[in-house]
């Protein structure tokens, strides 16, 4: 009889004991998510760190949308990137909460083939591609055998592609992704032009070799082209507009909402219409 109190005395003390750990936990966890669990501390974050490249882009994020964002708490870390593959790759791995230097068409490639988890927040300002003169000055001064210089990365040689059949000098095969377009989906070539496909980078340095050029806008604003001078300019297909990017575990955050709509702002508007001067193409946001 004593024996089976004590072992219904020891299961009772055990039971509490259980409950008491519960109990415990369960107000640790409330304690915690009140100043700052994983959860919230999504939502609560107000120090970002984003990459940053030597284009537009960054500069347009820094002058205009930073200044939004700090007025809200946040303050802004920006870390020095090489290129958009690092910066990705940094994004990616959780080195930066976001960069803004990006279309989808890359992105979706970046995600394709680096098992990346990156995921386009909003639209955001972008530069578009263009034709500028080489040896040559006017687009009617094509020739017979022209050669031509296009970025060779896969999202850009695709828009330089479309960009010269919008100039009525190739014609693409029926029915292919735009966004995805390659040389060897050109359907027709009736000057014969010769088309030579090189860094991004590399094409201004050389340009005198070549009688016309295509190149994207972070690289007409590094060489420092005037973008007035461009003979055409490309119509931004909704893939190639650029956004802003976040790993797909903050895309629902708070601080990449507050982002996306510092970029959506009247006041950054204003900042636009007065620092334009004709180089962006603005994301139409009445339409979100």
């Amino acid at each position: 009889m004593k024996k089976d109190f004590i072992i219904r005395k020891i299961t009772a003390l055990g039971l509490a004991a259980l409950f008491a750990s519960v109990s415990l936990t369960g107000c640790g966890e409330t304690a915690f998510s009140s100043s700052g669990s994983t959860a919230s501390t999504a939502q609560a974050k107000k120090e970002l760190k984003f990459s940053k490249s030597q284009g537009p882009y960054s500069e347009l994020f820094q002058k205009g949308v930073q200044p939004i964002l700090e007025k809200k708490g946040y303050k802004i870390n920006a870390v020095d990137m090489s290129d958009l593959s690092q910066a990705d790759s940094a994004l990616n791995d959780g080195e930066v909460d976001f960069n803004v230097e990006q279309h989808v068409a890359y992105m979706n490639n970046f995600n394709k083939t680096q098992n990346g988890h990156l995921a386009a927040v909003t639209p955001i300002p972008t530069v578009p591609a263009g034709i500028y003169s080489g040896s040559k000055t006017a687009l009617k001064q094509l020739t017979d055998g022209s050669k031509i210089a296009v970025p060779n990365d896969a999202a850009n040689t695709a828009r330089a592609y479309v960009l010269l059949q919008k100039a009525g000098w190739i014609k693409l095969k029926a029915g292919i992704e735009p966004t995805k377009a390659t040389q060897e989906d050109i359907a027709e070539n009736p000057y014969h032009i010769q088309f030579v496909e090189m860094k991004s980078l590399n094409i201004p340095s050389v340009r005198s070799d070549f009688d016309f050029i295509v190149i994207t806008g972070s690289i007409v604003y590094n060489a420092k082209i005037d973008p007035s001078t461009a003979l055409l300019e490309e119509d931004i297909l909704p893939d190639l507009m650029l956004h802003l990017v976040v790993k797909d575990s903050d895309e629902n955050s708070q601080w990449a909402k507050d982002i996306a709509a510092a970029y959506q702002s009247d006041e950054f508007k204003t900042y636009l219409d007065k620092n334009n001067n004709g180089l962006w193409t603005v994301p139409d946001y009445s339409k979100k």
